[in-house]
């Protein structure tokens, strides 16, 4: 798995503007981008357990929590053979998790444009969280090369 810059054919790279998010790592494996994303959204008891605790310090603040994201799922922006683009809108910022399979490297990107000063501490905040619920979904998408 390698940090990277994912390739222009993207189409997220639509909505990218200047100062946005986007973070790209790519690991080869014969997966489709479904799949790839299917094993990355399924976190460890940790990474549950940190998604409970962000949870219950955003509530207060009307952002849309876990609970929320489970009745309705990662919406569907777009789909096909090569890429698969979910993600939401909240008050805060707007989020897209962005999965290219090109040759046989998949890469998977986020994306994330910050509305108002809620969303630039939120993001400075998460990051490193991100980071590490990240790279453990790409070492489960590598263990199922």
């Amino acid at each position: 798995m390698t940090a990277t810059t994912l390739p222009r054919h993207a189409r997220i790279w639509a909505r990218v503007q200047p100062g946005d998010f986007l973070d790209d790592y790519a690991i080869a494996t014969p997966l489709t981008p479904r799949e790839a994303l299917d094993l990355a959204l399924r976190s460890p008891a940790w990474a549950q357990a940190l998604l409970r605790l962000r949870d219950a310090v955003v509530r207060p603040f009307g952002l849309k929590t876990a609970a929320d994201d489970a009745r309705t799922g990662f919406p569907v922006e777009y789909e096909s053979d090569e890429e698969l683009i979910v993600g939401m809108d909240d008050c805060h910022l707007d989020f897209r998790i962005t999965v290219l399979k090109s040759g046989g490297t998949v890469h998977i990107a986020t994306w994330v444009h910050r509305n108002n000063a809620l969303g630039w501490a939120y993001l400075a905040l998460i990051t490193p969280f991100h980071r590490l619920i990240l790279r453990s979904a790409l070492r489960r998408i590598a263990a199922a090369r």
